[in-house]
């Protein structure tokens, strides 16, 4: 037995030594690894100076060519003008509003300026003017994060903790939002209040909408009437509780009254206190509700309009970025003459690495 022992010790050493070797070489093929890509990201990242500082000059050239051509086209080309109206979803029409617009730019898209006449009720001469219709949320981010933090507190905790604000962000579309801002382009400097009037009517007069806002503003008025009722009765019960304390100071001796208060006691003395407090909440109460139907009594609602006949708008967009024409034409030839370079350096390198 004792030599058996003896035998499996040794082997069990050997073992653990193979094994702490495999670990080892593991951990230093991955370092090994991880040590490669930083020094191909390394060397891509000299190799692109590089590239760059070989073809400056063409790409200086390339922008300000750019630049030139964006001035003279600035200069020659039609000005496009632009309108937009912001306004208030008071219910969750943004899905119809958004599929609004973009029926309309179906429509432009297919240059049927008669249906987009007879739809706007519009010349269909004023509508063949029509470039562009584009509708966008109004909001930033400190508004994001009140909007989820309303909406958090809106379901069960044990539900609350398990929804995380990137979550919110991805399920949450740009018709969720309460503000949209409404835009129209247009080729010629012209009143279109008209045409944002018959899109804000036609979200207006859905009939979902309608019943929806009729069911909710009876509500309303059905509260406000029991409100309004119950600071008649606590009127009446001030009035009442006055009067018997004005008749019981009188009595200098105390007696017994129709309605017996002790005005010696704390507890009678806070009764009419507690009901001027009761009247404050219900009158807060009251003021709430009549914001609330006055929110309701429009189901999309105008809170601005800006240049009606449109204002000139030269900008264009390029990655997501706002700019006027001459920088615009600049970063785009730019980016162009990057890219065929860069192409032209990466089929020489293949031809170099056939050989």
């Amino acid at each position: 037995m004792s030599k058996e022992s003896q035998s499996a010790q040794p082997s069990e050493e050997v073992d653990l030594g193979q094994l702490f070797k495999l670990i080892g070489n593991a951990f230093d093929r991955f370092f090994k690894f991880i040590g490669r890509i930083f020094y191909n990201i390394f060397l891509a990242f000299v190799w692109l100076v590089f590239f760059i500082k070989r073809q400056a000059i063409k790409l200086v050239i390339a922008a300000v060519i750019g630049v030139g051509l964006g001035f003279v086209l600035q200069k020659t080309s039609s000005p496009v003008y632009k309108s937009y109206i912001t306004v208030k979803q008071n219910y969750e029409t943004g899905e119809d509003l958004y599929n609004a617009i973009s029926y309309l730019n179906d429509l432009l898209s297919q240059e049927d300026s008669v249906v987009l006449g007879r739809v706007l009720d519009v010349e269909v001469s004023k509508a063949a003017k029509i470039l562009k219709f584009d509708i966008k949320p109004v909001v930033n981010e400190n508004q994001r994060i009140k909007e989820y933090d309303a909406y958090i507190k809106t379901l069960d905790s044990t539900v609350a903790a398990t929804i995380l604000y990137e979550d919110y962000l991805q399920n949450y579309t740009d018709y969720d939002h309460n503000i949209q801002q409404i835009t129209l382009k247009s080729s010629v400097r012209s009143n279109f209040q008209l045409v944002f009037s018959k899109i804000i009517d036609y979200v207006n007069t859905n009939p979902y909408f309608v019943k929806e806002q009729k069911k909710d503003i009876e509500e309303l008025t059905n509260n406000k009437l029991a409100i309004e009722q119950a600071l008649e009765v606590s009127d009446s019960l001030k009035s009442t509780y006055k009067r018997v304390l004005e008749n019981t100071l009188l009595d200098k001796n105390k007696s017994e009254i129709g309605i017996t208060f002790e005005g010696s006691s704390d507890k009678d003395k806070t009764k009419e206190f507690d009901l001027y407090k009761s009247d404050i909440e219900l009158r807060r109460e009251l003021v709430a509700i009549d914001r609330k139907i006055a929110d309701k009594s429009e189901i999309l609602e105008v809170l601005s309009r800006k240049q009606d006949s449109g204002f000139v708008d030269n900008k264009r967009e390029i990655f997501g970025v706002s700019m006027g024409a001459k920088i615009f034409y600049g970063v785009l030839l730019f980016c162009l003459t990057f890219i065929v370079l860069l192409g032209l350096d990466f089929i020489k390198f293949l031809e170099r690495f056939k050989r």
